[in-house]
Order: C-alpha cells, then structure tokens, then sequence
C-alpha cells in the first residue's frame, strides 16, 4: 500500500499531492477544535501504535505490499479530521524516517490511506450506522464492515493510479492489490472492532463515533470550543 518513488507519473502524483493537501487544509481547523486536552494521550496512543502496525508488511508482487490499515480506528476514535492528520503524520514519519513509501509518491499514500480508507469510509460508516438499529451490536457490525470495506478501497485506489500512471497494468493491479487486501482488511476489521468494543464497554465518553451515530458530541467538549 506504500507506494514507493518512481511508482507514479507527474501527473498522478502532482494531482494527489494537490488533493491531499488541499483536504489538510478544509480540516486542519475542526481537527484543532476536536483535539481537547484530554483526547491527547488517545491520540498519541493511536498514533504510536497505527505507525508500528503498518512497518510490518507482507510482500504481494509487482513492487508492491500490504499490511495493516488502522484509518477507521483513528477515525472512529477521534473524528475524520483528527484521524486524517494521524495518518498523514504516520505517513511522513515512515516515508522520512524509514523510507517506507516515496516523497514523490506521499500526496498519493496519504489519499489513499487518510482520504479514501479514513474520511471517505468514515461517511460510509455514518451512513451504514443510520441505517441500522441503535445499539452496541449494529455499531460494532458497522465497525467490522467499514473497517474492512476501507482497506479494499484503498488498495482498489492504489491499483487505479498505479494502471494510470502505467507501472502495472490495471488486469494485474487490480486484481492483485484488492484481492490481497480483501484478506488482510480482515484482520484490520477484527483488531479495530476488538479496540472499539473494548473502548465502549471502559470509556464510551471518548469514542467520536459512538457519540456522533448518537446524535450529539460529548457536552463538555462542544461547550469548551464553541
């Protein structure tokens, strides 16, 4: 999923930088108002341990590799906003310090993984959440579902601008990259379902999903940066 340098044309990867960057901007401002004081610890927690998941990567072919997502869990936990700016920071640690994806390919990994598998399947899981009964158990199916659906659509993502660019055709990306990542989102889907049944049976309060499917934010926050 980590899209290495010279993987991508100029224009694939001009055209992702511009999107990532300009969706730093459109949420750098709720994700300051979100990040009260006693979210902090959750979101160096979540950091710390989505960046450790991901260095552990299982080759698939033509270049390319899998491994754990954990956008939907920084997602849920925290917002879309603060998800996505913990997975960009994730992103610019590993591509600067280990080399773990390209700086010319960074715009694209962090669409793919902050953008496609965080914000874009954050508002399918709010959809899905709608739908369904209230309660733990619907929440918790939604979780499994969303959680897996955003790491095959990252990847479907990652395919598509590898074919574009014309590294590897789409017949062999495609099916490669997603019918990979359709195996390994389960194990994404049952480590971030764990996490969010453990979080709503100690601490429901700071779970940003669960409040949000409810219809309201924790009072106390909403109070302090209104």
């Amino acid at each position: 999923m980590h899209i290495p340098d010279g993987f991508l044309s100029l224009p694939v990867a001009a055209t992702t930088y511009g999107v990532s960057a300009a969706v730093g901007a459109a949420t750098i401002v709720q994700a300051k108002r979100r990040f009260a004081d006693r979210f902090v610890p959750l979101a160096g927690i979540s950091a710390a341990f989505i960046f450790a998941a991901q260095m552990i990567n299982f080759p698939i072919g033509g270049g390319t590799s899998g491994h754990f997502l954990g956008a939907m869990l920084a997602c849920l936990l925290l917002g879309p906003s603060v998800g996505f700016w913990i997975m960009s920071l994730v992103l610019v640690m590993q591509c600067l310090l280990f080399a773990d994806g390209g700086i010319t390919a960074l715009g694209a990994n962090i669409l793919n993984m902050g953008i496609v598998g965080g914000i874009m399947s954050y508002a399918i899981f709010l959809l899905i959440v709608k739908i369904l009964p209230r309660g733990k158990g619907s929440f918790l199916a939604a979780t499994f579902g969303v959680s897996w659906l955003a790491v095959v659509l990252a990847a479907f993502v990652c395919s598509v601008e590898l074919g574009v660019s014309g590294t590897i055709p789409f017949k062999i990306a495609i099916p490669v990259m997603t019918g990979f990542h359709v195996l390994i989102g389960l194990g994404d889907a049952v480590v971030t379902t764990a996490v969010l049944s453990y979080m709503l049976n100690a601490r429901p309060d700071l779970v940003y999903a669960w409040s949000e499917s409810n219809g309201a934010l924790v009072g106390e926050e909403v109070a302090a940066h209104g």
